[in-house]
């Protein structure tokens, strides 16, 4: 199974000032999250970003926060317990009269994109029990693990062992850059190449 693009939606949790610097290959999870980033403002693909108890951890590093404006704080270490389901589907609207129906049947269905693409910090953490969260309301989860990170290699690398066998994709920038990709044809080849290369 390949990742579909058109039902594929970004999300890039809690790569924060005061809490990179602490990371085990935290510079190289920022930088394959700008890739990502990137690659999703190039394939179209919503994009959001999470910020954990920012009063103590900081907001997002600027390349982060530039290149995936849309946020949503968070105090819980799993962000579906802090509104993320609700802005992966947002509500479809009625073109009828709501108002008409009865209270019961008033709520419209949800739609949306049933792909999320996680990648953010820390991976034992946050990262760990969103993407079980997610898994739960059935979403299917990629996890990129080369934008992920935790303190120490051991507990990221955990966290990837206990999400593979509890359904998740595990998957690498370059994977996801050429799943939404598809065809070397593409005349956005020569862009995604330009991307998987840089280095800011």
């Amino acid at each position: 199974m390949l990742i579909d693009v058109s039902d594929s939606q970004l999300v890039l949790m809690d790569y924060q000032t005061r809490l990179m610097p602490h990371l085990h290959e935290g510079d190289t999870a920022v930088l394959n999250a700008a890739r990502l980033a990137r690659l999703a403002a190039l394939f179209r693909v919503p994009t959001l970003r999470t910020e954990h108890s920012a009063q103590r951890l900081g907001s997002s590093v600027e390349t982060v926060a530039q290149l995936a404006p849309q946020l949503l704080s968070k105090t819980h270490f799993s962000a579906v317990a802090d509104g993320l389901v609700n802005a992966l589907r947002p509500p479809q609207r009625d073109s009828g009269n709501v108002r008409s129906l009865p209270k019961h049947l008033r709520q419209a269905p949800t739609v949306g994109r049933q792909s999320v693409v996680l990648a953010g910090c820390e991976a034992h953490i946050c990262i760990l029990q969103t993407a079980l969260d997610l898994l739960d309301e059935e979403f299917e989860v990629w996890l990129v693990t080369d934008a992920c990170a935790s303190c120490k290699a051991s507990d990221r690398d955990a966290a990837f062992d206990r999400l593979a066998g509890a359904g998740a994709e595990l998957v690498t920038t370059q994977m996801v850059a050429f799943e939404w990709l598809r065809d070397a044809a593409d005349p956005r080849l020569a862009d995604v190449l330009r991307v998987l290369k840089s280095t800011a």
